[in-house]
């Protein structure tokens, strides 16, 4: 077997590899470091001992992804405010047809992931987004498979138990919403603005205290209108600053530019026709991602 065989298989799983560790972990840039180390040990391995390329590369990264969640378990509880995963810039406009892909990246579910263990959010991801089957969870993981069934069972139920109803808006209804708020929120048209939330929208901001963000969510329609109201008063003070719209995790997002520097990203996060939540990363070290466009499959 030649080192291009190797190159080959991963190249072509590499959009499937990359989300199972994105789902994992949450974030984009340590998936990269997790995809490049797999790679490194995928390259050592004999060909003629797989018998199932994606089971094998997909137990791999699982492992990989694991060993980073705990050697970053210090850093997140040292984390300053609220902890939001890394958005993720998609290079398809619209991934919806799919919708089980389309919910597995949305930040919702991605901060709901973030209530289960590292294992069992491993195994739900495994399971219930990509379908394998429990033998290689549980090779991946690392534990027997009773315990895994064990596992999904507690995580499928504690997801479902928490989780929106999910029916990703058609493409004319989000663009039309965030069109309105837009032009709402620009002008300080508090009761557009009012309209267009639902009574308990959120705005949750990730600074890690390095730039100006809240530091506590802010809820309540009337209390984030009018958080946003003064926000983008103030934003249009600010010379060289535009907003540009953008997919990321399948929602649309605010790309806060200040000259050539991108300074935040705000996904909003729309349900039966209102504004439920905005996810506001004001970090500058999980904005590096947004400038280029990923592919995610499954």
């Amino acid at each position: 077997m030649t080192t291009d065989e190797h190159a080959e298989r991963f190249t072509l799983l590499r959009p499937l590899l990359f989300t199972i560790a994105y789902e994992i972990l949450g974030s984009a840039t340590e998936s990269d470091d997790v995809l490049q180390d797999s790679y490194l040990r995928w390259a050592e391995v004999d060909l003629a001992t797989v018998r199932d390329t994606k089971s094998y590369l997909a137990r791999l990264v699982t492992r990989q992804a694991l060993n980073a969640v705990r050697a970053n378990a210090r850093r997140r509880e040292d984390y300053i405010g609220p902890w939001l995963p890394e958005p993720l810039l998609l290079d398809q406009h619209d991934a919806s047809a799919d919708v089980v892909l389309a919910e597995s990246v949305s930040m919702a579910m991605l901060v709901l992931l973030e209530t289960l263990t590292p294992n069992e959010r491993a195994v739900f991801v495994l399971r219930e987004v990509f379908g394998f089957d429990y033998h290689d969870i549980a090779a991946a993981v690392d534990k027997s498979v009773t315990a895994v069934r064990q596992m999904a069972h507690r995580a499928r139920e504690h997801v479902q138990a928490r989780r929106k109803r999910f029916e990703p808006a058609d493409t004319a209804t989000t663009t039309q919403i965030t069109e309105q708020f837009m032009t709402a929120a620009a002008t300080g048209d508090l009761d557009g603005l009012l309209a267009l939330l639902a009574p308990n929208a959120t705005w949750t901001a990730d600074s890690d205290g390095k730039t100006i963000a809240a530091r506590r969510p802010i809820v309540g329609a009337e209390k984030v209108a009018t958080f946003l109201t003064e926000t983008f008063r103030t934003a249009q003070l600010t010379p060289d600053q535009r907003i540009e719209i953008a997919n990321c995790n399948n929602t649309p997002t605010l790309i806060i530019h200040n000259g050539d520097h991108v300074a935040g990203a705000c996904l909003i996060e729309i349900i039966d026709g209102k504004i439920t939540n905005f996810y506001v990363i004001r970090n500058p070290d999980k904005l590096i991602t947004v400038t280029a466009p990923r592919q995610i499959s499954r």
